[in-house]
């Protein structure tokens, strides 16, 4: 018996087989005879509720506090990020050879089974279930249906603005690609069941599952997903991107890369532009296609000034992750007092311009963004397709002292691709098929500086948001190709002596430091530090 409360809530009936066999897929007996045996005990199920009941279900059960501007607060607990130490791949003899095993856990067949069977037995005795069932991937073609079973109404909120929500029930086929069973509550015991601590993300790619326990951070769900279209994706020919999306008036599409702090969100978020998506799209032949229906911003230092779409989205519908509130139940994002890892989540259409199917053309322009703390390189330089690879290899950013713990002076930090923690497959498969999309679709690559000029951290200072929006838009436009460019003295890249709105010296990172000698020294310091990391991205690992 299905129970209908309104066009997209279902209550289910525990005794509705039919029903609960649609949590799976076409997989193994022992993912499929579980489910079927999990709800027999359990209380209710909640199934595709609408946000608005979900930020309900949350207050009611006290998950979090309901802000004056409308957003849901919740606060995480002992994990406010990602746990790479505690994510696993089970070595499953089908994937073994695909799988970049240096950049991965690895969890053998029997652990899973030993988790799964615990995590089974725990949702038997649950008082509530919360249970998304959706789509990952804007493209139909490449498109994945994926069921996510909560514990939490906020997550299951979560991941309601964060994927692709269904138009009707007709859209949905009986059983999903993959599934997520996510309970924070669950505590892993590392000696019985062979983890690293009580916390777990556990994705099996055989049993097409993802077992997340110990941490309520929701990002997890987000990126575990992520790690699976990364595997998925490149199997079917389509490149899998961690980058940010927009397009023109005149379908021109945009990508963004950047790691976290690079401007990724706030760069794409243009009110000139619409925006495809904030943080993960595919690349197949066809185009670039958003992977999500939402996105996760951080809102660390947000202003109504410099991002005013983002601080706009904060309201009914919003989940806020970590935000500390002042007395009058306004959210103060100037405070780290948690984390710096402050979040937002909320769907693409609070964003007034958004493109409206998730899809844009083959991108002719593509930024590579890097927070710079060294202040040594320039604010925009054109890559080679070589250079491009090779950037891309690399996924250069910084980090500066205050962001994590034991940091006291900029530190040059790389993930391959842009994303590394998310590839389950080698680097170089990823930068190959960039490299060819590139070539077949006259693709121009940019680096963009976000970082600091006229010094290192402590000496020079972050350059000003608004020269690098002028910058953006001078490439998106066309007319940073009436510029001549010239080579820098130490990376090899080219620079324009002129963008419109942009003082020249800026333009020329050497122009701005007092100490020419400590420029170089600094600039060749970090090269080095790139040449060193490309040896081991080519050489140093099984390709």
């Amino acid at each position: 018996m299905i129970m209908k409360k309104s066009k997209k809530c279902f209550n289910l009936n525990i005794d509705d087989k039919e029903t609960l066999n649609t949590f799976g897929s076409s997989r193994g007996e022992l993912f499929m005879i579980d489910l079927d045996d999990v709800f027999k005990n359990s209380g209710s199920i909640l199934y595709n509720l609408p946000v608005s009941d979900l930020i309900e279900e949350a207050i009611r059960n006290n998950e979090g506090k309901l802000l004056e501007n409308g957003a849901l607060d919740v606060f995480t607990g002992k994990y406010t990020g990602r746990i790479p130490k505690d994510k696993y791949i089970v070595n499953e003899e089908s994937i073994h050879n695909d799988i970049w095993w240096e950049n991965n856990n690895s969890m053998e067949k029997e652990n899973f089974i030993r988790v799964l069977n615990r995590v089974i037995d725990y949702l038997k005795k649950s008082r509530k279930l919360y249970v998304f069932k959706g789509f990952v991937g804007a493209d139909p073609r490449y498109r994945y249906q994926v069921t996510v079973i909560n514990e939490y109404a906020y997550q299951n909120a979560f991941v309601h603005q964060l994927f692709i929500n269904p138009k009707n029930e007709e859209e949905l086929k009986k059983e999903s690609d993959f599934t997520v069973i996510c309970v924070p509550n669950f505590l892993a015991d590392p000696i019985y069941d062979g983890t690293n601590s009580e916390a777990f993300i556990i994705i099996s790619f055989e049993e097409k599952l993802i077992l997340i326990g110990g941490t309520r951070y929701s990002g997890e769900i987000k990126k575990s997903v992520f790690t699976m279209m990364n595997y998925l994706m490149l199997k079917r020919n389509v490149l899998p991107m961690h980058c940010a999306a927009n397009i023109g008036s005149n379908n021109d599409t945009a990508l963004f890369f950047g790691l976290s702090g690079t401007g990724k969100t706030t760069l794409s978020t243009d009110p000139e532009r619409f925006l495809i998506g904030d943080d993960e799209h595919g690349w197949s032949s066809h185009g670039i296609f958003n992977f999500e229906g939402g996105c996760y911003a951080k809102c660390i230092n947000l202003s109504p000034y410099n991002e005013p779409e983002i601080w706009n989205a904060i309201r009914f519908g919003t989940i806020l992750e970590n935000v500390i509130y002042d007395v009058n139940n306004m959210p103060v994002y100037t405070s780290s007092k948690i984390t710096e890892n402050t979040r937002a989540s909320y769907p693409l259409e609070y964003i007034p311009r958004k493109a409206s199917n998730g899809i844009g053309g083959n991108p002719k322009i593509i930024f590579f963004l890097a927070a710079d703390a060294f202040g040594v390189l320039p604010p925009i330089s054109k890559l080679t397709n070589e250079q491009a690879v090779d950037y891309f290899l690399l996924g250069y950013t910084s980090k500066i002292p205050g962001t994590e713990k034991g940091i006291c002076e900029p530190q040059a930090t790389f993930s391959s691709c842009f994303g590394a923690p998310f590839l389950p497959s080698y680097p170089m498969r990823y930068a190959e098929l960039l490299k060819k999309k590139i070539a077949e679709n006259d693709s121009v690559v940019y680096l963009i500086n976000t970082g600091w000029i006229g010094g290192h951290y402590g000496i020079g200072k972050r350059i000003d948001l608004k020269y690098t929006r002028e910058i953006i838009k001078n490439v998106l436009n066309g007319e940073l190709e009436k510029a001549k460019f010239k080579k820098d003295t130490v990376f090899d890249l080219m620079i324009p002596e002129k963008c419109n709105n942009i003082p020249d010296e800026l333009l020329d990172p050497i122009k701005t430091w007092e100490d020419k000698n400590d420029y170089f020294q600094t600039a060749n310091n970090l090269l080095s530090a790139f040449k060193a990391r490309l040896d081991y991205i080519k050489n140093g690992i099984h390709q």
